[in-house]
């Protein structure tokens, strides 16, 4: 039993949002460990790919499952948060981890009123120790101010999410330009221990050249260039390299 159930304090209720775009073989690690934690209220999943396996594994996960035509993270963890139910809306990228550690971490973070929401700090996989540099990195600017990041499991309290209308509309920068407006609103929190993301777009492409392909795309956003422009440029990129595009909007992972 928790503190807060001891003393008598209504139990946290979490909603864990996960946008999601060929993401099966992610969605069967990550749900059924969301499933052993108590505090997860409920899980919806947010899918905007054509594989039916999403949506079966979803179910026998118990979570909610929503379809949607295109892939856009941003309009999915808008609809997914539609649906929530909890106190708190915690948006979780699919191939990264959430346990029970870090969930006690939020649950004693918003035990404080006047926090609003925030994010965990960011540790990358075994799979690549080269990119151990950035984790430093991110963590100074994550304490100083600095944007939140998809891949850092952003949450913020489902009353500040609808006052703060959601997420842009936007194809690229979402999470940054959310984070600038929750920071803005009242007083957030960045927390230990890190979420273990994958590096799994800077193993296919290259540790340094994402790493300088991210901060030049960040830089060019805090210059005011248009998320429009930036997906523009990025994808057209993508397509002369030979690589897959999607159907419509995925954006990938811009974190440094």
């Amino acid at each position: 039993m928790s503190g807060r159930a001891e003393t008598g304090e209504p139990q946290l209720r979490i909603s864990v949002v996960v946008p999601s775009w060929r993401d099966s073989d992610n969605l069967a690690v990550l749900l059924p460990s969301l499933m052993r934690i108590a505090s997860v209220t409920e899980t919806i999943v947010v899918d905007a790919s054509e594989d039916d396996s999403a949506q079966e594994i979803a179910q026998q996960c118990s979570a909610t499952f929503l379809k949607t035509p295109i892939p856009n993270r941003g309009a999915q963890m808008n609809a997914g948060a539609a649906l929530a139910s909890g106190d708190v809306v915690l948006f979780q990228h699919a191939d990264a981890e959430l346990t029970n550690a870090h969930l006690s971490a939020l649950a004693a973070a918003l035990s404080d009123p006047a926090v609003i929401g925030g994010a965990f700090h960011r540790k990358f996989d075994e799979r690549h120790p080269r990119l151990r540099w950035l984790e430093k990195a991110a963590r100074f600017l994550a304490r100083n101010g600095g944007a939140f990041y998809g891949d850092q499991s952003i949450f913020v309290r489902r009353d500040v999410f609808l006052r703060l209308r959601g997420f842009a509309q936007i194809p690229l920068m979402e999470d940054m330009e959310f984070s600038r407006r929750l920071r803005a609103a009242g007083k957030t929190v960045v927390l230990d221990p890190p979420v273990r993301s994958s590096a799994r777009r800077h193993e296919r492409e290259g540790p340094w050249k994402t790493s300088l392909q991210n901060g030049l795309f960040i830089l060019l956003y805090n210059c005011g260039v248009s998320p429009v422009t930036l997906h523009h440029w990025y994808y057209k990129q993508k397509s002369v390299a030979g690589a897959e595009q999607p159907r419509d909007v995925s954006p990938p992972e811009l974190s440094p």
